[in-house]
């Protein structure tokens, strides 16, 4: 089969075009599914630049939506020719039990870049009809992430303010359009003047410069709810904008792992401070049937054939994409 490799180098560096890579058959319990697009992430980024001459090559990609070919022993819930979409968390089932490290598709394990991925028949789900196979093979790990952080952890409610800066990811993108179906108001920011104008055409309440004056600029009142994935270069900043009693939700750290916030910021005002990652099934199922009942699709920056799969790794690097990438396979 048609495959993206990373081997022998780190970073893109390391990706490599074949049209000789082995399909798996599904073992027990376990499906098949022939690929007709897939997603790529900064996750992707992320393992390929921390992977070295001497780990095992690796198909990466998380996401991805295709048609069931193959079905192995113990699996009644498909047959072939089912449309599925790839709910990307390994082995975590339900919200509450939080894993240490949630699996994902694409590493360690082979993932989704490729013509065919075996998987547990436990991660595909029937597609949601009203997306399109580019759609459907980009939705899933940053709509889920997205999911988690605003309504398991974040709690969101109808009337909240949120705050989302550094619009323009698959995930920051995600939570605009999950957030306003919760009749939410959002404020984004964001360097990018292009990208603040995107962000506003997609409904978006507010959109401000990231290094420009917020609380002259906000006409909204105090946030209740930050959506963090930027970490120390704006991290003390969200204290300008949030109500006492407000939460921060963190699932990135984009400028730097480590934080200096004086604690009387977070202790006085009770300000809550959340992490999460990824989702779990239940959550993944709870959030195709909120995409489906909003009506919601995911913003596609860009599409690009799986041959040509580093060029669009190269356009996530630089930060330049609104919203998801997707990778034709078929």
């Amino acid at each position: 089969m048609k495959a993206m490799y990373h081997t022998g180098k780190n970073g893109l560096e390391g990706l490599q075009y074949t049209s000789e890579a082995p399909a798996k058959a599904p073992g027990y319990g376990e499906v098949r599914i022939r690929l007709k697009a897939a997603g790529i992430n900064h996750r992707d980024l992320f393992i390929m630049n921390d992977r070295t001459a001497q780990d095992s090559p690796l198909i990466p990609g998380s996401d991805g939506a295709g048609i069931i070919e193959e079905i192995g022993e113990g699996v009644d819930a498909f047959r072939k020719g089912d449309e599925v979409i790839i709910h990307p968390t390994l082995g975590w089932n339900h919200a509450a039990d939080v894993p240490a490290v949630p699996g994902i598709v694409g590493g360690p394990d082979h993932g989704t870049l490729a013509e065919c991925i075996t998987l547990p028949a436990d991660n595909a789900l029937p597609k949601p009809v009203m997306l399109s196979w580019e759609e459907a093979g980009v939705l899933s790990l940053s709509t889920l992430t997205a999911y988690r952080a605003l309504f398991t952890r974040g709690n969101l409610l109808a009337g909240e303010h949120v705050l989302i800066p550094g619009i323009g990811g698959g995930v920051a993108t995600s939570a605009l359009l999950l957030a306003k179906a919760a009749g939410a108001c959002v404020t984004v920011t964001s360097r990018s003047e292009a990208k603040r104008a995107e962000a506003l055409r997609l409904s978006a309440n507010q959109a401000f410069d990231s290094h420009g004056d917020w609380q002259q600029e906000n006409a909204l009142g105090p946030v209740d709810l930050v959506m963090d994935s930027i970490g120390q270069s704006l991290f003390s900043r969200y204290f300008e904008m949030l109500r006492p009693g407000g939460r921060i939700v963190m699932y990135g750290a984009s400028s730097g792992d480590e934080l200096k916030v004086p604690i009387r910021t977070i202790f006085f005002p009770q300000v809550s401070l959340l992490g999460t990652s990824m989702g779990s099934r239940e959550e993944y199922v709870h959030m195709l049937e909120y995409i489906g009942r909003h009506h919601i699709r995911p913003v596609i920056d860009r599409e690009y054939s799986l041959e040509n799969t580093r060029s669009a790794f190269e356009r996530i690097a630089q930060g330049e994409q609104f919203g998801n990438i997707a990778i034709r396979i078929d």
